[in-house]
């Protein structure tokens, strides 16, 4: 996948410093999903390891999981200039390889975090905030079997907007929940 990524002619690939594809386990039970790397992720080539990915491992720890326990990833996988939101053509572009890493992991659960990976995924036209809050059911062309996914907010909006954690945590104890109904 990283090197289809890899040779894939995106004009994202030619204002980044670095292809971002995931960081975890492949044998993971979740995978999270952000929008796309920044400019940390970009320096470094993993996802989620700025301020926002502080962020995420402390929600993860909150609910008793590693971040090596778990895969995270985001849509497009080369940092947009700016930081800017990818476009909807970008999404469209590398949803293909979201999708085989989706399979690839096989994971019982999917984490949206944000927006874009809200859209990518679940293609729906209501906001993130009518989708939070509830199961959604991911079904992929090639694995025989329906992932359970959810939508919250991406710890950089939490950042920004921190009135919003407390649903985020709702979001997370969700998932906790279904995890340990699995033990």
């Amino acid at each position: 996948i990283i090197e289809n990524i890899r040779k894939y002619p995106s004009e994202l690939k030619k204002s980044a410093n670095n292809l971002v594809v995931f960081d975890g386990s492949l044998n993971a039970k979740v995978i999270f999903v952000g929008e796309a790397p920044g400019k940390e992720e970009d320096e470094q080539g993993l996802p989620f390891v700025g301020r926002a990915g502080q962020l995420l491992n402390k929600m993860l720890k909150a609910i008793n999981l590693k971040r090596e326990e778990v895969y995270i990833t985001n849509v497009v996988n080369w940092r947009p200039p700016n930081n800017r939101t990818p476009t909807d053509r970008e999404i469209l572009e590398f949803l293909p390889f979201l999708q085989q890493q989706i399979d690839t992991i096989n994971p019982n659960y999917i984490f949206l975090l944000g927006n874009v990976a809200t859209k990518a995924i679940l293609s729906s036209p209501l906001s993130l905030a009518k989708l939070r809050g509830k199961w959604h059911e991911y079904e992929s062309l090639k694995l025989n079997k329906k992932i359970y996914t959810i939508a919250s907010y991406h710890p950089a909006f939490l950042l920004r907007s921190p009135q919003h954690k407390k649903a985020s945590w709702e979001d997370l104890q969700m998932l906790q929940k279904k995890l340990k109904n699995e033990e």
